[in-house]
């Protein structure tokens, strides 16, 4: 935690976080790779040993939020069940398992004037995350911050500032353990939101931005940043059912996608399904979104088909829900199909279910997702998911870093050359 000593302005608090962290950076980028796992290891098996306070803190969290009149999908991602907790415990230890990327030299080739040119991984220099509710978000970013050697300024949220100081301190615990620097990692102490506005202008300490919360949160973070900052703006992510697709694995994927969680990134909010298997399929996928109370809205097919469904405007078809709401549209084919996600679609996450070789590959092509998939649920588009242990957010921009962001993303390359006394001539 860093502390936000009396009697200081923000602007100077702030400063001062800022020159911490580029000390700590420089410090991070030689950590050695042992050093950097064995605290890894240590903050997870500190995770899963105080769970009981973590718990007991993010309880004071869920109180305050509920008295404040937060909704479901909030109270959601604040929520740190027994389950979250272990995911955050073993995310951490799949990162301190995975590669070391800085240090990798790559891509070497001679040159005819004898010279050898490679490019080595190297760290970013300091992350600032700002992010909302999510307190699992101070774990899984510190663990990736810490592996790929940079350091991290982390502003949460009011709403989890019990959370996220519990986490915080065993943060500093694992640090201090191994003899790392305490200010790699500075959870920001004041609730004052013009830290946010002082970290947004740290351009000479920061090297990059991570905002992970609701569209307005992270439209301010663009607007106002003069940092480079890796987002997505909204996760309209689209599931489309083949006239070739497996009825079986239809109704899993689309139920899964929707339902398993509602406040998330990667739940579908449409569901397009091919004209020839809607009689097929809705019917039982109406069946199974009223088990779980989803609301429908749909086109006027749909509508036939399902009678008690809600008629959709629109808006809906740009909706991110993040609820337990649904859009449903009836497709000619899957041309009909790629063109909906591409006018309507946020470039997050896109599912095709299908058994056509063609088809598929040619939604993997033509569909401009950070995250395209065939026959799987869209909730795999996720860091841990993908074998990146966390994820530092998920980026749909096309510069340095698109889809979930682990190691490799939270690192930059630079070019090494390798000679014997070589002269150009």
């Amino acid at each position: 935690m860093s502390a936000n000593p009396e009697g200081i302005s923000i602007q100077q608090y702030m400063e001062a976080v800022g020159q911490q962290a580029a000390a700590a950076s420089r410090a991070m980028s030689m950590a050695s790779t042992a050093s950097k796992n064995n605290a890894l290891e240590l903050l997870a098996d500190l995770l899963i040993r105080e769970q009981s306070k973590i718990s007991q803190a993010n309880q004071l969290d869920l109180q305050a939020g509920q008295e404040k009149g937060l909704d479901a999908a909030l109270l959601d991602r604040l929520e740190l069940t027994p389950e979250r907790i272990t995911a955050m415990s073993e995310g951490l230890l799949q990162i301190a398992s995975l590669q070391d990327p800085v240090g990798e030299i790559s891509h070497v080739s001679s040159r005819p004037s004898g010279i050898r040119v490679g490019q080595m991984r190297v760290p970013l220099g300091v992350i600032g995350i700002i992010y909302e509710s999510r307190p699992n978000v101070t774990a899984d970013a510190a663990g990736l911050c810490l592996k790929s050697g940079n350091a991290v300024i982390l502003r949460g949220g009011s709403e989890a500032i019990h959370s996220n100081r519990m986490i915080g301190e065993y943060i500093q615990q694992a640090l201090k353990e191994f003899d790392l620097p305490d200010d790699a990692v500075q959870v920001v102490a004041t609730p004052d939101r013009s830290a946010v506005r002082e970290l947004l202008q740290m351009d000479r300490y920061v090297s990059v931005i991570v905002p992970r919360g609701g569209k307005s949160l992270i439209e301010r973070v663009s607007a106002e940043s003069t940092i480079p900052v890796i987002k997505h703006l909204d996760g309209n992510c689209h599931v489309y059912l083949d006239a070739d697709a497996d009825q079986g694995k239809a109704i899993a994927i689309a139920v899964n996608s929707k339902t398993h969680r509602y406040g998330v990134c990667n739940a579908m909010e449409t569901l397009l399904v091919h004209k020839d298997i809607a009689q097929h399929v809705l019917p039982s996928l109406g069946e199974e979104f009223a088990r779980h109370q989803v609301e429908l809205r749909g086109c006027k097919r749909t509508q036939e088909i399902l009678i008690n469904t809600v008629s959709a405007t629109e808006q809906d078809w740009y909706e991110e829900y993040l609820a337990p709401i649904l859009a449903i549209r009836i497709v000619d084919d899957v041309n009909q199909a790629i063109d909906h996600i591409e006018k309507y679609g946020s470039h997050h996450t896109d599912v095709i279910v299908s058994e056509n070789y063609s088809t598929t590959q040619r939604f993997l092509r033509e569909v401009d997702s950070s995250s395209v998939m065939i026959n799987a649920s869209s909730r795999f588009a996720d860091g841990f998911e993908y074998g990146l242990g966390a994820e530092i957010g998920i980026s749909t921009d096309k510069l340095h870093a698109r889809g979930p962001v682990g190691l490799e993303g939270l690192t930059s390359q630079k070019f090494v050359v390798f000679g014997d006394g070589n002269v150009r001539q």
